[in-house]
C-alpha cells in the first residue's frame, strides 16, 4: 500500500467560488523524494494540507474523493493523530515556533504525546544530533537566522517520529547557502531514517539532483509526473513558467545542434562528466 493515496480529490475553501485543486489522482510510495513545483497559486500548499488532515478539519470546505496516508483516512481521522504520522514545515518557520529555547521548542512535541520524561530527553538529543544543532540547544528561536529557525522546525517534527515530512517552500526565505543548507539536511535525514519527503519548491537547481520524482502542478491539477530528467524536459514546465535548472536547459540547448550527450545531467558535475565523454568518443 502506498505511504499516501489521493483518489480523484478535489477541493474548494470555504466561501470561495474557485476549485483548488480538482482530478487529483496521486500515489507516493514509503521512503520517496518527491518534489512538488507549480507557479504560484498552483494548489502545492493546498494539496499539502490534505497529507496532515489540515484539509479538511481545520480549513472546513467542500472535500470530495478520497486521501489515505499510511493506511488511514484523512477525512475520518483527526489532526491531532495525523500529526503522529506527518511531520509539516511550513515557509515561515516563526509561525511554528513559540517556546522559550530550542530545547523546549523540540521538546514540545513528544510532551503533548503524554511520553515518559526519558524518552523525551532521547528524542530531542536525538533531534539536536540529526539537524547538526546541538550548539543551539539553549537559544531562543526567535533570535536565530532564518536557516537556523528552519532547522529547529525540522527537529521539532523529527522528534515526534514522522513517517512522512511534508515542507512547503523551506528555502523560499532563505539566503542560497542556508537554502543549501536546508536541502542537505533533508537528504540526511532521508538516509538515515528512510523517511518520505514531500518537498515543495521552486529552486529547482538545488533541488534537482537530491530528488527521485517531480511532479508538476498547474491550475489545480498534476500536469506531470515522473523522473527529474523526463519531466523537466518536457516543454510545459517552461511554458507555464517554472524555473529549468540551468544544466538542463543547456542539455536540452546542445540537442539542437545535434551534441547528444549519453545522460541528461543533473547537475554541474554531472554535466562536466557527461561532456568529457563525448569528446573521448
Amino acid at each position: 500500500m502506498p505511504i499516501i493515496e489521493m483518489r480523484n480529490v478535489a477541493y474548494r475553501y470555504p466561501g470561495s467560488n474557485r476549485i483548488a485543486i480538482r482530478d487529483i489522482n496521486l500515489k507516493i510510495e514509503a521512503g520517496e523524494y518527491v518534489v512538488i513545483t507549480g507557479p504560484s497559486g498552483c494548489g502545492k500548499t493546498t494539496l499539502c494540507r490534505c497529507f496532515n488532515g489540515l484539509i479538511p478539519h481545520f480549513y472546513g470546505g467542500d472535500l470530495e474523493g478520497e486521501i489515505y496516508v499510511v493506511g488511514l483516512s484523512v477525512k475520518d481521522t483527526p489532526t491531532s493523530t495525523l500529526a503522529q504520522h506527518v511531520g509539516m514545515v511550513f515557509q515561515d518557520p516563526e509561525s511554528q515556533l513559540f517556546l522559550l529555547t530550542v530545547e523546549r521548542e523540540i521538546a514540545f512535541g513528544p510532551e503533548n504525546l503524554g511520553l515518559p520524561r526519558e524518552e523525551i530527553a532521547a528524542r530531542v538529543e536525538e533531534a539536536l544530533e540529526l539537524i547538526g544543532i546541538q550548539h543551539l540547544r539553549d537559544r531562543s528561536p526567535h533570535e536565530l537566522s532564518g536557516g537556523e529557525q528552519q532547522k529547529v522546525a525540522i527537529a521539532a517534527c523529527i522528534a515526534m517520529k514522522p513517517k512522512i515530512l511534508v515542507l512547503d517552500e523551506p528555502t523560499a526565505n532563505l539566503d542560497p547557502r542556508s537554502a543549501w543548507d536546508i536541502l542537505h539536511v533533508l537528504s540526511d535525514l532521508r538516509r538515515k531514517l528512510d523517511v518520505t519527503i514531500v518537498l515543495v519548491e521552486h529552486r529547482l537547481d538545488m533541488v534537482v539532483n537530491h530528488a527521485d520524482r517531480f511532479i508538476v502542478m498547474n491550475e489545480g491539477r498534476i500536469i506531470l509526473d515522473g523522473l527529474p530528467c523526463e519531466v523537466l524536459l518536457n516543454p510545459m514546465v517552461a511554458n507555464i513558467g517554472v524555473g529549468v535548472p540551468k544544466v538542463i536547459r543547456l542539455y536540452d540547448e546542445l540537442r539542437k545542434y545535434n551534441v547528444n550527450l549519453n545522460f541528461v545531467p543533473l547537475s554541474s558535475a554531472d554535466f562536466k562528466r557527461a561532456v568529457l565523454e563525448v569528446l573521448s568518443r
